[in-house]
């Protein structure tokens, strides 16, 4: 839509100038290169500008409606910036009324951008390692937007954000979404999870929603050839609330973890 609009402007902008100013074709396109370079430019200084309103020591207790508009939009700008083909599968399966808690595979830094896309209207809030709070601009619209910092290194501080993201739940502020490996893969492969993080699912007493995604690995790569990148997001199952109860962590994690791998294959199995 962003890159929509500013294309349109551009385009009018262009045809004024010939129409009104007699000018040739190649001035046309001149101005039309000209105006799009301008008018993204001005995209960019509003997107820091409004980053550079937010204290990140200053408490976050609702979704802002503002800052998650902006989050969208400037994500499906950067989606097609970077030339992904996005193919999403089994959306319908999302749980239309209510909270849940969103798990997925990790591949790449561009993973909450394709699922905050995929699941719009879910207010998903993503549990995120303390360190990208410090992110060029990413890190101030995810402290809009109810993403909570983990600090891996502290378990006091780990729990602090699991009870956090229960009660963002059961609230009904936010759905969250984690990675449950707890990192980026290094090698593509589907490593054993965290079975901490489910604890939140179980104590806010809402479903599992399992994806997987594929082919985010590739997208600077193929960007530095001018290549599309076909990334493939899949939403696998959703396990009720009802089936988590009386079940340990670990066997809410090692039931997700097949799921997982009976989407993607085998050779996803990470050899621990």
């Amino acid at each position: 839509m962003l890159l929509g609009g500013i294309a349109v402007v551009s385009l009018i902008l262009a045809l004024l100038f010939c129409v009104l100013g007699q000018g040739a074709l190649w001035a046309g396109l001149l101005v039309f290169a000209g105006a799009y370079l301008v008018l993204m430019l001005i995209a960019f200084l509003f997107l820091v500008t409004v980053c550079n309103l937010v204290d990140l020591e200053k408490e976050q207790e609702e979704d802002d409606p503002f800052y998650r508009a902006v989050m969208y939009l400037y994500v499906e700008a950067l989606i097609s910036l970077v030339l992904v083909r996005l193919k999403a599968t089994g959306l319908e399966k999302t749980p239309k009324e209510g909270r849940f808690l969103l798990v997925c595979n990790h591949l790449f830094l561009a993973d909450p951008g394709i699922l905050l896309h995929c699941f719009k209207k879910s207010q998903l809030a993503f549990i995120t390692k303390k360190e990208n709070q410090q992110m060029f601009v990413v890190g101030k619209i995810m402290h809009k937007i109810l993403c909570q910092p983990l600090d891996r290194e502290n378990d006091r501080a780990a729990l602090k954000t699991i009870l956090k993201c229960i009660q963002l739940i059961k609230e009904d502020k936010v759905s969250v979404g984690v990675f449950p490996e707890g990192y980026t893969s290094k090698d593509g492969k589907l490593h054993r999870f965290r079975p901490g993080a489910f604890k939140i699912a179980q104590k806010a007493n809402v479903p599992i929603v399992v994806c997987t995604i594929q082919g985010t690995r590739q997208i600077f790569k193929n960007l530095a050839k001018l290549k599309h990148t076909d990334v493939e997001l899949h939403l696998v199952d959703v396990i009720p609330a009802e089936e988590l109860k009386g079940k340990t962590t670990v066997e809410i994690s090692d039931r997700v973890y097949e799921t997982m791998i009976a989407d993607l294959g085998e050779s996803f199995r990470a050899e621990e």
